[in-house]
């Protein structure tokens, strides 16, 4: 059976300062013929110039296969994305339902932490599917030797694992050792070398490949960076190759009421570009009561849309602060949001 498992992905790190968004030209690829200036005021971020041109619909659930996987702002990276992890997934979806009921809005992409030895939840992604949504994996090798992994010592678990995904047929989003450049998880830095991660990460992807779960999406997700003191390091000495990553996911919070798009997301993008143009999803995020939620959740909205990226999930639960939209003004937003992106 099933446990459910504490999600880790909150965590005790020291809070970012702010930081100006490097315009690196690698960041402007999803730009093509816009100009945008971010000018922060109060606690949203204000658009001065044109939108990115980026078409927005609804992802359709093509079974058996993976999703949009070329480079962010290329024909085939153009759907937008709103997703949502909540308390008590994957043994039940009545937090997503509700989260629908208060907002209107119906995610479409639906996000658990699952632990080593857990089992792919089929039910979960079925009902899932049955919403019009993709489910979002995240798989923690908790009190796992990363070595023993890429050596093959859990194949048995992961051919399991792969052929009960292949077998849901419907596309699936897999990461594995999320924030591995954070210091907080034993799989990340100052835990585990970069070089063993990466050798675990490239085998289970050959794995999945040979058992011939095609279906998958492979996200590599980091955190944001921060370079003082090099405590939340730039993630390339973790980088796969592109070979062996569909999407990059990107986990950052808002942490106070001057936090903006560009200063939370900005600088680890631009270092994400300097090794990939595969699509961006900003993987968890979420913002505090004491932050101007609402406004954090507009800014998030036309951020992925500047920065040309595929979406975000939002954290609706209680982490390291209770990040759940429960107030009117919250919900509006989302609701706003949700329109423009031409999700409901």
């Amino acid at each position: 059976m099933l446990t459910q498992h504490r999600h880790q992905g909150r965590h005790h790190h020291p809070m970012p300062g702010r930081s100006r968004v490097r315009r690196r030209r690698a960041l402007l690829i999803a730009l093509v013929g816009v100009v945008a200036t971010v000018i922060a005021v109060g606690s949203v971020d204000v658009l001065n110039a044109g939108r990115i041109a980026h078409a927005v619909h609804r992802p359709g659930l093509t079974k058996g296969t993976s999703l949009p996987t070329g480079g962010s702002g290329s024909a085939g990276a153009q759907a937008s994305y709103l997703g949502l992890y909540v308390s008590g997934v994957p043994l039940s979806y009545d937090g997503l339902t509700s989260f629908t009921r208060a907002t209107g809005v119906s995610p479409n992409l639906v996000s658990y932490y699952s632990g080593w030895f857990e089992p792919f939840s089929t039910s979960f992604a079925t009902l899932a599917a049955k919403h019009d949504a993709v489910p979002l994996v995240q798989i923690n090798p908790k009190d796992i030797s990363i070595t023993a992994i890429a050596s093959g010592t859990y194949d048995g678990y992961l051919k399991s694992y792969a052929e009960a995904v292949r077998s849901h047929h419907g596309p699936v989003i897999l990461s594995f050792g999320h924030e591995m450049n954070g210091q907080w998880y034993p799989w990340g830095y100052k835990h585990t070398p970069a070089r063993v991660f990466v050798a675990a990460w490239r085998h289970i992807v050959q794995l999945f490949q040979g058992v011939g779960a095609d279906n998958v999406t492979w996200m590599w997700t980091v955190n944001t960076i921060w370079k003082k003191g090099n405590q939340i390091p730039n993630p390339s000495a973790w980088w796969p190759g592109s070979r062996y990553v569909n999407w990059v996911g990107i986990d950052g919070y808002f942490h106070n009421s001057a936090a903006q798009f560009s200063s939370v997301f900005g600088p680890t993008i631009a270092d994400v570009r300097e090794l990939t143009h595969d699509p961006i999803l900003i993987s968890e995020t979420g913002a505090g009561p004491d932050t101007n939620q609402s406004a954090k959740i507009d800014s998030l909205f036309r951020g992925v849309q500047l920065y040309g990226l595929l979406g975000f999930i939002w954290f609706d639960a209680i982490g390291n602060t209770d990040d759940r939209v429960d107030t009117r003004a919250s919900m509006a937003a989302f609701r706003r949001g949700a329109k423009a992106y031409g999700i409901s």
